[in-house]
């Protein structure tokens, strides 16, 4: 078991360390509504985590693979999704450069469309994994390697899911708390425009680039 575990972990460290949609997600979140909330989307990020190790421990996720339409439709929620929060990003980008300031100078915001509560954030980051089948496939095919012969499979997956999502909660919590601590230089207006307008065309374009792979 202490083999596994630790096989494991040096290969959900490298797949956490990839950038994605949660790394989006969690920065954008950091930028707009505080490092609280970021932390709480990156908590969100591990449930939805635990729901996909879940769902593959009972077979649930080798039957959606196994059922192409189901795939498909999941992956388009998800792009869909994906680009909604995109589409969110560059509006509040925009509201950013109309905006007018009080004192003539370039306005400050929250981020437009209102900062987000720490439920809302960990909502956000729980449906940005739960609605990427990608990860139920990933681990239908990667846990099982590390399941030791005769360990209960249901309880080995959730500890083998319990050290992704905390490296998970590691990383993304680090990008929240250096981009909290570094406020000043990211709460200017001009830098948040670009910010925002960056990650809101990368959510786009992981969104279109899934439902592109969907539609062929």
């Amino acid at each position: 078991m202490l083999t596994s575990l630790l096989g494991f972990t040096a290969v959900a460290a490298l797949l956490t360390v990839s950038p994605g949609p949660d790394f989006a997600v969690v920065l954008r979140t950091a930028l707009g509504s505080g490092r609280r909330a970021a932390l709480c989307s990156a908590l969100g990020i591990a449930a939805g985590c635990f729901v996909w190790g879940l769902a593959g421990a009972v077979g649930l996720t080798a039957m959606l693979s196994a059922s192409q339409v189901a795939y498909d439709a999941l992956r388009v929620a998800g792009a869909l999704y994906l680009m909604w929060l995109g589409v969110q990003a560059l509006r509040a980008a925009r509201r950013l450069r109309t905006a007018p300031a009080a004192d003539g100078a370039e306005p400050t915001t929250d981020g437009g469309g209102g900062r987000q509560t720490p439920l809302r954030a960990f909502r956000t980051g729980a449906l940005t994994n739960v609605l990427n089948p990608k990860v139920g496939v990933v681990y239908m095919s990667l846990l099982p390697q590390f399941i030791p012969h005769g360990a209960p499979v249901i309880a080995t997956t959730l500890l083998l899911v319990a050290v992704h999502a905390a490296l998970g909660v590691l990383w993304l919590g680090t990008i929240a708390v250096a981009v909290h601590r570094a406020r000043a230089v990211f709460q200017r207006p001009r830098v948040r425009r670009r910010l925002d307008q960056a990650t809101g065309g990368v959510l786009l374009a992981l969104g279109a680039a899934v439902g592109f792979e969907a539609a062929r």
